[in-house]
């Protein structure tokens, strides 16, 4: 089986879960929305397409993991905004503030974000994928939209480096994936342990069957945690989005002699 699997890292991202009120919340790693988007975006799909955007959603099967989770930041975050006049649309943020200049009100909001975070992605194409995996790390590779992790204030800060893997299930392709050093031309953080320094436990997230990650001897269906996400792509154009169930599989580090 073919797998697709890249790397995503920066300084900061940020991955939405449900906004209630005041606070923009984000899970400690991408979900199915925000991979998904980022593959749209590599691929050009704009978000008003909901045809190509559907496809998208649903033509790959995911998994992700998480070897850094990096430290949680809150942002206290104020922005100015006009308030609506009737069916007048302000098309651009200079439209904002120059058009709406005398009706600006002003918005708070406390927003989370995690840094120094590394997920590692794996994609496989289920019957009927529009593109093939080939086509999606062409995209990756020659981005037709700008690539973030979750919002515009967090862009990439290394490569991607996608690469296609056969492999025997999600956990097996993580395994063979091997991507360039994050840090070269610092030796000095490259020796210090403290700087991204992979996490004791590994978090793996997979939609789908244990079958699917990996045999029944290596994670054992009792070792398996079920978790609900609302971050299935329902339309983006309108920003809907419906639940998901997904697996959780912590791995721990080897003890005694194994080590």
């Amino acid at each position: 089986m073919k797998y697709l699997v890249f790397r995503m890292y920066g300084p900061m991202a940020s991955w939405g879960e449900i906004a209630v009120g005041e606070s923009r919340h984000s899970a400690g790693y991408p979900g199915k929305s925000a991979i998904t988007g980022l593959l749209g975006a590599a691929l050009g799909i704009g978000r008003s397409d909901d045809t190509e955007q559907h496809a998208l959603a649903n033509g790959y099967a995911l998994a992700v993991k998480m070897s850094v989770s990096g430290a949680l930041l809150t942002d206290y975050h104020t922005t100015q905004v006009p308030d609506s006049t009737g069916k007048f649309r302000y098309r651009t943020r200079r439209d904002e503030l120059v058009t709406g200049k005398d009706r600006l009100g002003t918005i708070l909001s406390s927003r989370e974000y995690f840094t120094d975070s590394v997920a590692i992605v794996a994609v496989r194409a289920v019957d009927q994928a529009a593109w093939s995996l080939e086509q999606l790390q062409k995209a990756l590779l020659k981005p037709k939209f700008h690539l973030y992790l979750g919002r515009k204030a967090c862009p990439l800060a290394a490569p991607l480096q996608p690469q296609i893997v056969d492999a025997e299930g999600f956990l097996a392709a993580f395994d063979d994936y091997v991507a360039k050093p994050l840090l070269q031309s610092r030796q000095e953080w490259v020796n210090d342990n403290r700087y991204l320094k992979p996490d004791a436990t590994c978090h793996y997230y997979w939609q789908g069957d244990v079958a699917d990650f990996a045999d029944q001897e290596t994670v054992p269906q009792q070792a398996v945690h079920k978790l609900v996400r609302h971050d299935q792509p329902l339309s983006r154009q309108r920003w809907q989005f419906q639940p998901r169930t997904e697996n959780l599989w912590l791995q721990s580090p080897p003890t005694g002699g194994d080590k």
